[in-house]
């Protein structure tokens, strides 16, 4: 396993009225960071809220290209990005569920204590894959066919990589003692954004470059993504 400390590129916050940030997104241009009573859209240029939209965020949050997705308790709610209507209510498999991403027509949700990964079936909620990690999940995010997760365990904060068959952590960039991730996205580049819990605050980490694929016999390479895991 590859291990070096994250590099905080930028700190966002605290916000006014925003006691704790938990789930974030990214829709292409902003950043939308849950409250607990309130989604935000951040502008991640300037670092001004651009808008807020009224709904039970106490845990992950994703963007599928046209909807957000904010888990409520026992329910991911499906929102509508005009007027954050609620449009589904979608079951989660069991309590205790904290990080939550969109990839490739799935949603990922993260069992924090658990210390698992699921994919679910975004209409139903149905259970598609489980995958085991060995510390607490926070946020979880794909980018590149790759997996990432946050861990938040008492002054421990991690942002790691792990590989989606078997768990094993790949790479772990460790956030500076008493920062911790909440809430974790990628940009789709070379920015992870980190909720960052009762600091109010959301963080940008750089993503570690990607090995340069090897070339091998037959046109086949080694290192490459895996184009059916892309977000």
């Amino acid at each position: 396993m590859n291990r070096s400390t994250a590099e905080i590129i930028r700190e966002y916050g605290p916000f006014e009225g925003v006691e704790a940030v938990h789930g974030v997104t990214y829709d292409g241009g902003r950043i939308w960071f849950a409250s607990g009573d309130k989604v935000h859209a951040l502008d991640p240029g300037s670092g001004a809220v651009l808008r807020s939209i009224d709904a039970t965020a106490n845990a992950g949050t994703a963007f599928d290209g046209r909807y957000l997705y904010q888990i409520a308790g026992d329910v991911i709610h499906k929102l509508d990005l005009e007027n954050g209507r609620v449009l589904a209510a979608i079951p989660v498999p069991g309590e205790g569920v904290s990080g939550l991403a969109w990839a490739e027509g799935s949603l990922w949700v993260g069992r924090y204590r658990e210390k698992k990964i699921y994919e679910l079936d975004p209409e139903t909620g149905a259970v598609r894959r489980t995958i085991e990690s060995n510390r607490f999940v926070t946020g979880v995010t794909w980018v590149d066919g790759e997996l990432w997760h946050g861990l938040w365990e008492g002054d421990e904060s991690e942002i790691r990589q792990i590989d989606p068959q078997t768990g094993e952590v790949l790479q772990s960039l460790e956030m500076p003692a008493g920062l911790g991730v909440s809430g974790l996205e990628s940009d789709g580049a070379e920015r992870f954004f980190c909720g960052g819990g009762g600091s109010g605050k959301v963080r940008a980490v750089r993503r570690p470059k990607r090995e340069a694929p090897v070339e091998m016999a037959g046109g086949a390479s080694v290192g490459s993504s895996d184009p059916a895991n892309r977000r």
